[in-house]
Formats: C-alpha cells, structure tokens, sequence
C-alpha cells in the first residue's frame, strides 16, 4: 500500500501494544462471543483524510471476515460530519482494534489537514511545499505519506537520499567552498548546502552546488537571494515558516518551501467510532 512500509509488522506491533498479554478484558466480559457490530468511522472536523486503509488493516487483523466499506478517498477534503468508513463484523474484535485504528487515522489525517492548509495558502504563486526529516521516530514513512496526501512534496527520506550540508558541516568542514567541494569530489550529486547570508551564496554557487537551501531569512532577503541566484539552481526557503508567513515567503520566488511544523506539530483530527 505504501512503498517501504511493512504494514503487517506495524499492525502486529501496534496491536500487541495496545492489548498486552491478557487482550481486551473489558469486551471479553462484557461482549457476547458472536455479537456483531456495525459501526461508522466519521470526521467531527472538516478535514484531509489520510490512512483509512491502515484502519482498515487493524480491523482485518482481528476479524479477517469483517466487512468494510471506504466512503471517501485518500487525499480527499471533506466537512465536518462526513462518514468515512462503515466497519461490520464481530464486535469483540472490532472493538479491540478501535483504538489502534482511530489513533493511527486521527493522526495522519491530522497532518494531512494541516498540511493542506500550508499548500492552500502558497496556492498560485508556484512555489512548492516539501516536508522534513522532523518526523517521530518510526514514523516517518508514514507521516511523508501523510503529508503527500495533503498536497506536499516529499523531501529526502533519509541521510542517505540525497547530499544536504548544513550549517554544522559547514564550520567542521571550514567553510561553504570546501564542504560543497568535497561533496562533489566524492562524487555525490545534487548537493543542497545551506545558507544563512547572502555572502555564503557566490562561494557556494562557485563550488557547484546544485540547490541552495536559504534558511531563516525573511521576505526582503529572500528575493535579494533570489535575484543573486538568478535562477542558476533551485532555491528553498526554510526556517520560521508557519501559516501567517508562508505566503510572503513562496512570493519571493523560491522554488520549494520546506515546512517541519506539518509533521512535528500537527494536532490530531477528531474522529471516531460510533454505533450504527
């Protein structure tokens, strides 16, 4: 389903978390053993919806025989009172996933959501939002995914993607000229190397790097840097990016704007679980 991504481990794992050695206690005392239920995932918010079909897994883990019917498509901004799911099989099992399967959706919807208001607010002036690597540990496949189906670009994955020099390597390595140097004698392309003055530009350009990562610098010096660039590489703003600034930001004429909020800080959605 997702490209990488172990969906079974991640489902097994979660599960035995959540139920520990004993299962579900509560639905085992109270639940008749061949009770079945038919219930409604739905969104209290208006939102970006993200991992119904990892929800969908966790119920399948439990009740292989459920039934289960996606009422909207990955991606897809609905309102406030939309169904998402209808769910019907037997109710122990349903009800021992639910946690698992509404933490996981609740959270990549979230991410999607917020995601999606960062790409509606850059609408139109060309500039192009991309993720981070500020994911929680063990998650990151998944919240890209999620910020995929809110409308962003992924960045790289992982250290070993691509060539990144930042300000760190830079003072270790002695400067921009020499770490962008070494990078391209090793034979790695697409070196992005990160600046904070419009002075690290021409060294950094004149050494070969292949994108120029402008970071936190506000509107005035970003087109400043722009036009020093002249379009020579690609450019991209990052730093001190939020909803109130990223629409001034993409107007400078940076090519990608990276965004660590839309993983690192979004708020769950709300959605649940109810009988139908």
């Amino acid at each position: 389903m997702i490209e990488g991504f172990d969906l079974a481990a991640f489902v097994a794992a979660t599960l035995a978390e959540d139920m520990g050695q004993g299962g579900d206690r509560t639905s085992a005392a109270v639940i008749p053993a061949d009770a079945v239920l038919t219930a409604v995932m739905d969104s209290r918010d208006p939102v970006t919806v993200a991992g119904l079909p990892l929800a969908a897994a966790f119920f399948r883990a439990l009740d292989v025989d459920c039934t289960i019917e996606t009422l909207v498509e990955e991606g897809a901004t609905v309102p406030a009172g939309t169904d998402l799911m209808r769910i019907h099989g037997n109710a122990r099992a349903l009800l021992t996933a639910e946690r698992s399967a509404l933490n996981t959706v609740q959270h990549l919807t979230g991410i999607a959501t917020l995601t999606r208001h960062y790409v509606d607010a850059i609408a139109g002036t060309g500039a192009i939002l991309l993720d981070t690597r500020k994911t929680l540990p063990g998650l990151r496949i998944l919240e890209k995914y999620a910020t995929r189906m809110g409308g962003a670009t992924n960045h790289r994955m992982r250290l070993d993607d691509g060539v990144m020099i930042k300000d760190n390597h830079i003072a270790v390595a002695g400067g921009v000229e020499p770490a962008v140097r070494a990078a391209k004698a090793a034979g790695l392309l697409d070196v992005v190397v990160e600046v904070d003055t419009l002075e690290q530009i021409p060294p950094a350009l004149a050494a070969g790097a292949d994108r120029l990562l402008l970071d936190n610098m506000g509107p005035a010096m970003l087109r400043e840097a722009v036009a020093l660039i002249a379009g020579r590489v690609p450019t991209e703003a990052s730093g001190g990016v939020n909803l109130q600034t990223i629409r001034a930001i993409a107007e400078t004429g940076v090519t990608y704007i990276s965004v660590g909020r839309i993983t690192q800080s979004a708020p769950a959605a709300d959605i649940g679980l109810d009988f139908a």
